[in-house]
């Protein structure tokens, strides 16, 4: 792991204790999201907080500015010792470790469902439900259109990937057929 994954990683179990003492896991969760989706978004404000040349307490305010009302205090502040601190690049670590803290405290994974069609609603809950009874957590779907697939899903929760997708079961197939070729 590297030094800058341990920072972000620290930050984010900071962040989660804080959070968690106000009980306000998810909300804080959502905010993060919402403050890291508007500096990938935005250009303007992306370069503005990484400038070297442009003085912290003008990057904070204007962060302040920005998230005012968006923001709880706890997130406001975790910005602010990120940008006074040279971090700001690591926001969207922080968030990817603060998500995973959370979802390990809450009981809750994350399931990256990659489909070659979206999903109906009902559809993902169904995933979720039966997902969710294999690693006894809630677990939330984020459907990925993936035309390639051809037919089927690839689920991955974490690092474990399960692959029904037709795709996956030809390249099987291919396998096979090459280790018996030769």
């Amino acid at each position: 792991m590297s030094r800058e994954s341990v920072v972000a990683k620290r930050y984010a179990k900071a962040l989660f204790e804080l959070a968690n003492e106000r009980q306000s896991v998810v909300e804080t969760e959502q905010q993060l999201r919402s403050v890291v989706e508007a500096v990938r978004n935005n250009h303007q404000l992306e370069l503005l907080l990484t400038t070297p040349n442009i003085n912290s307490s003008e990057k904070v305010d204007v962060l302040k500015a920005a998230f005012a009302g968006n923001a709880s205090e706890i997130v406001l502040n975790t910005l602010q010792m990120l940008v006074e601190r040279g971090r700001i690049l690591l926001l969207g670590d922080l968030l990817d470790y603060y998500v995973r803290i959370a979802g390990q405290a809450l009981g809750v994974a994350n399931a990256e469902v990659r489909s070659a069609v979206a999903l109906s609603e009902e559809e993902q809950q169904q995933i979720a439900a039966v997902f969710g009874k294999k690693d006894n957590k809630t677990i939330r779907v984020q459907n990925v259109v993936d035309p390639t697939l051809i037919g089927g899903i690839q689920v991955r929760i974490g690092d474990r990937l399960y692959d029904g997708s037709l795709s996956g079961q030809l390249a099987r197939v291919q396998q096979q057929l090459n280790a018996i070729a030769r």
